[in-house]
């Protein structure tokens, strides 16, 4: 099972912002998933258009299975600076480890790009 290995990589400013906005689009027009239990459990049913997870989780392992599982169930996934700007981005008072897009809603086309965007960055 070699390809259960993750990248953890680095994602520019550009395409992070790209992320908030698809997933503030999708929380009002789609379909979105917060909190690390939802996210793994949308992931396991292959459920998710794109997995989000925060980089200042504090330990890094309430997160660290989801890339794996991610890539298991071929989902694209990728990296926000924050746990705040995230759980703001998913309509949430408080900060989260992860959140996920399950119906882009409005947002499809930005998804497409983001998804796009993020393979490049892997290879």
């Amino acid at each position: 099972m070699a390809n259960s290995v993750y990248v953890k990589f680095e994602v520019p400013k550009e395409i992070a912002d790209k992320v908030y906005e698809a997933l503030e689009i999708a929380r009002d027009t789609g379909k979105i998933g917060k909190g690390t239990n939802e996210v793994t459990k949308n992931i396991e049913r292959s459920n998710v258009a794109l997995a989000i997870m925060a980089e200042d989780i504090e330990p890094p392992e309430i997160a660290a299975h989801i890339p794996l599982i991610a890539e298991e169930n071929d989902i694209p996934y990728a990296y926000l600076p924050t746990k705040d700007e995230l759980g703001e981005a998913a309509g949430l008072n408080v900060g989260t480890a992860s959140a996920c897009i399950i119906d882009a809603g409005e947002g499809q086309e930005l998804i497409d790009e983001i998804v796009e965007k993020i393979s490049e960055l892997k290879e």
